[in-house]
């Protein structure tokens, strides 16, 4: 049996990241479990409260399990963006791998606080489940944007990455970095890069030594990617991409086929779209591991 744990500490060594993409249909995890397929890579979905709602927690807990059990394949099921432990506690019952516990709007202390209570109740129930926390503030909605805030003087410090880690015993830190929720159009467009402050990542990596995420990945420049796991990240979130290319795919498939209303002869379009995205993004997450192979 596969075990998240291990493999992202495999990545670690290794110099890569596990990608982790957001899923609320089953065209966009059939895309997803495709290309980490393809490339023979681990990899997460993830589910928001509002994907998970969308889609019925137990439902995608079953599909992922089938998926992984069936074929014999490392994919795992991430509960994204928990903000209450009623909801986290359901999506563990349910049997997901890992929870992001995000109370990062609240104060620090109160953060702390009910995060080391939702690590405990978590840990009761499942002591192998992941259990992530989040600090500092990339804004909210993996959508597109008119603006996003300035991340810059909002970043994580090193001293809180460490007390939080310490205080509340998450398995993982997501911290700000410089990373953002969503995308501008400029992005979307390519006239426009999020960038990362990879120094702060290597500062708060030595800090609090603790498998670390970034939120917030769609629109970031490749080259900051690959510098932030070399800094450090572990997991990369990839979510708003997704949205564009499945939604680009089915304005193909309908401009192609105006009068097809068959659901299975339209949707193999967007697969197709959301798969190539997926693929890019495992390929560069997965750079060094290919190098070592090589």
């Amino acid at each position: 049996m596969y075990q998240l744990r291990g493999l992202l500490e495999e990545a670690q060594s290794n110099g890569v990241a596990i990608g982790h993409f957001n899923i609320s249909d089953w065209i966009l995890l059939k895309a997803v479990f495709a290309s980490a397929q393809e490339l023979k890579v681990p990899v997460i979905v993830g589910a928001s409260e509002g994907e998970r709602e969308f889609l019925g927690v137990a439902q995608v807990a079953a599909l992922v399990k089938s998926l992984r059990e069936e074929r014999d394949f490392p994919i795992f099921l991430n509960a994204d963006h928990t903000h209450s432990l009623e909801s986290a506690i359901t999506a563990a019952k349910a049997g997901f791998d890992s929870i992001v516990y995000d109370l990062s709007a609240l104060p620090f202390e109160e953060n702390i606080k009910q995060t080391k209570q939702a690590v405990e109740a978590l840990k009761s129930i499942n002591p192998l489940i992941i259990v992530e926390g989040e600090i500092g503030n990339i804004g909210t909605g993996s959508e597109i944007h008119e603006s996003v805030p300035d991340s810059s003087k909002e970043l994580t410090t090193p001293e809180e990455a460490r007390q939080f880690v310490e205080s509340t015993g998450i398995d993982v830190l997501a911290p700000a970095v410089g990373n953002s929720h969503g995308m501008l159009q400029a992005m979307v467009q390519g006239d426009a890069k999020k960038r990362l402050n990879l120094a702060r990542i290597q500062e708060i990596k030595s800090a609090c030594k603790c498998l670390l995420t970034l939120h917030g990945g769609s629109g970031t420049e490749d080259s900051d990617l690959r510098g932030a796991i070399a800094a450090g990240i572990n997991i990369i979130h990839i979510n708003t991409e997704l949205r564009i290319a499945w939604r680009r795919g089915l304005e193909d498939a309908f401009a192609k086929k105006p009068l097809e209303v068959v659901p299975y002869k339209l949707l193999p379009v967007a697969e197709r779209s959301v798969r190539q995205v997926v693929t890019a993004r495992l390929r560069l997450f997965n750079q060094e591991r290919d190098s070592i192979a090589q």
